[in-house]
């Protein structure tokens, strides 16, 4: 069993270290908590100094099985048309570590008190890591496999997030350049990033006065792999309870579970299960766990949820 977690390790990351044109960024369950990582539009949509925190483990118990957090900060400025962010990424994949920094900037358009259009863009650097020489390989005379080292590159992307009370939509490309990483200074092998659109959606019904309902979407899209999606719906009792159900196609389904623990910060974990890979066999299932915490800095913005999303 051993040798053949450590032989799928080695192919997965070898099918990293070509021209991968279709590979998947990184997955999200949380992603309608996490959605500056996405779309820089969304910064400063909360009214509120806003950090979040995040953790995957995917596919628990696997050998190189992937890693990923992310911390992200957003805000209002001064005239609360325009929203400051800022998005850090870590994740790693077998010896494979790629991180990212970047600033978010965000103008709000806003049509009247409810509905708001907002334009964003982002700009920052990857880090990428790899560490071939410490695989364990079948054949050990390949000089691509005995490196190890990191490449540095700009990108840049944009966002537009439009809003209302109980409805948000957003459409974005984080990263718009598709830049080549060669980690060694003699390695012939190529790790090229991949554009990535994503499509975001969410409303929130009132069923009753203390239950509501809130269905969202994560749409993604990269050239030469099929379109994959989230699709989320989630009962929340007393704007206190979170409970949860999601199904990804073509890959996992799972729960959530979410939890106000304050008026200002909010907890919530996730599970899921992928159905589709052989690799269901081998491993636990991927957890994930969030936390948020909204600061309040005036008593013009309520400290009971200020955004629903």
């Amino acid at each position: 069993m051993k040798l053949f977690r450590n032989i799928l390790v080695f192919v997965s990351t070898a099918l990293l270290a070509v021209d991968a044109n279709a590979q998947q960024d990184a997955m999200f369950t949380h992603y309608m908590y996490n959605t500056l990582a996405i779309n820089p539009g969304y910064a400063g949509s909360r009214d509120a100094l806003t950090v979040t925190a995040l953790h995957r483990s995917q596919w628990v118990g696997f050998d190189g099985a992937p890693l990923t957090q992310t911390i992200t900060a957003h805000t209002p400025v001064r005239s609360e048309n325009i929203g400051l962010g800022l998005s850090i990424m870590n994740d790693k994949i077998g010896k494979i570590n790629n991180s990212s920094i970047y600033i978010d900037f965000a103008y709000r358009l806003r049509f009247n008190k409810k509905a708001t259009l907002s334009i964003g863009i982002k700009g920052g650097v990857n880090l990428l890591r790899a560490k071939y020489n410490q695989l364990t390989l079948i054949e050990s005379n390949d000089p691509n496999f005995q490196i190890s080292g990191g490449s540095l590159a700009p990108n840049f992307g944009f966002g537009l997030y439009f809003t209302r009370e109980r409805f948000y939509a957003g459409i974005s490309a984080p990263r718009l350049l598709e830049n080549n990483f060669k980690p060694g200074a003699n390695n012939t092998i190529a790790i090229r990033e991949q554009r990535h659109y994503f499509f975001i959606a969410g409303y929130q019904f009132k069923l009753s006065d203390k239950l509501e309902l809130k269905p969202t979407t994560y749409v993604k899209m990269t050239l030469g792999a099929p379109i994959e999606a989230d699709l989320t719906a989630s009962f929340v009792w007393n704007k206190m309870l979170h409970l949860g159900a999601m199904f990804r196609t073509g890959d996992a389904f799972g729960v959530l579970a979410g939890y106000n623990i304050t008026k200002q910060l909010f907890l919530s974990y996730a599970f899921d299960w992928s159905y589709a890979l052989q690799t269901v066999r081998y491993h636990g299932g991927s957890h994930e766990i969030m936390l948020r915490y909204d600061f309040i800095f005036s008593p013009g913005h309520k400290a009971v949820s200020p955004r629903y999303f």
